[in-house]
């Protein structure tokens, strides 16, 4: 499978991140987007609500003039973000407020947000679920060992 060079980068940013417990939906340089975006946070200036896909003048602008933040156009990195804060359970209510969905961010929250945003990136690129593809093997390794024994 052939993977895009923005989404091969931002798969890479995001491994390291999660394993290196650098993955923070609560900061925007330590978020999905700001790690695609090298820990810088220039992308949140897109939005005026944190977790919304909306585009603001500022990022409707960039996104007339086809600027880009390596390789993603501001309504991308917005929807990347959205994605993410949505599987690690995020919510926003009536107010356009961002609900936390505990008042502690455990690893297993973390990787729904992950797992979530991987999804997003690969279907924005028009590839397999990259995820999915490790779980067909993990299967076809099990039933082998099933066979066998």
């Amino acid at each position: 499978m052939l993977l895009t060079k923005r989404l091969e980068t931002a798969l890479d940013k995001l491994y390291t991140a999660f394993y290196k417990d650098e993955l923070d939906p609560e900061n925007c340089s330590h978020c999905a987007v700001g790690n695609i975006c090298d820990n810088m946070d220039a992308w949140k200036h897109f939005t005026d609500i944190h977790g919304s896909v909306q585009l603001n003048y500022l990022g409707r602008l960039h996104q007339t003039l086809g600027k880009r933040i390596n390789g993603y156009t501001p309504f991308e990195l917005l929807r990347i973000e959205a994605s993410f804060l949505k599987g690690c359970g995020y919510s926003i209510n009536k107010r356009n407020k961002l609900l936390k969905p505990a008042p502690v961010i455990d690893q297993e929250m973390m990787f729904k947000g992950l797992c979530a945003t991987i999804d997003y990136l690969c279907a924005l690129d028009g590839v397999e679920n990259v995820m999915e593809l490790y779980k067909r093997f993990d299967l076809k390794v099990e039933r082998k060992k099933s066979v066998v024994v």
